[in-house]
């Protein structure tokens, strides 16, 4: 599964290991707690969605 991570140049979340923005390596970023006010719910949805494809097509 993969993780959210942050870049701690730029202060992006992404999923990848390189941030696509400035190009530096990025983090792993800890479990936030639940807010009504999220910003990386759409990565853990990505996340999620991507799961459910890939064992739906085995």
């Amino acid at each position: 599964m993969e993780r959210i991570r942050f870049c701690t140049n730029c202060y992006r979340y992404t999923l990848k290991k390189i941030c696509p923005t400035c190009g530096k390596e990025t983090e792993i970023n800890v479990p936030q707690k639940y807010s009504k006010d999220e910003t990386v719910a759409y990565y853990r949805r990505k996340i999620k969605k991507e799961s459910f494809d890939k064992h739906e097509n085995n």
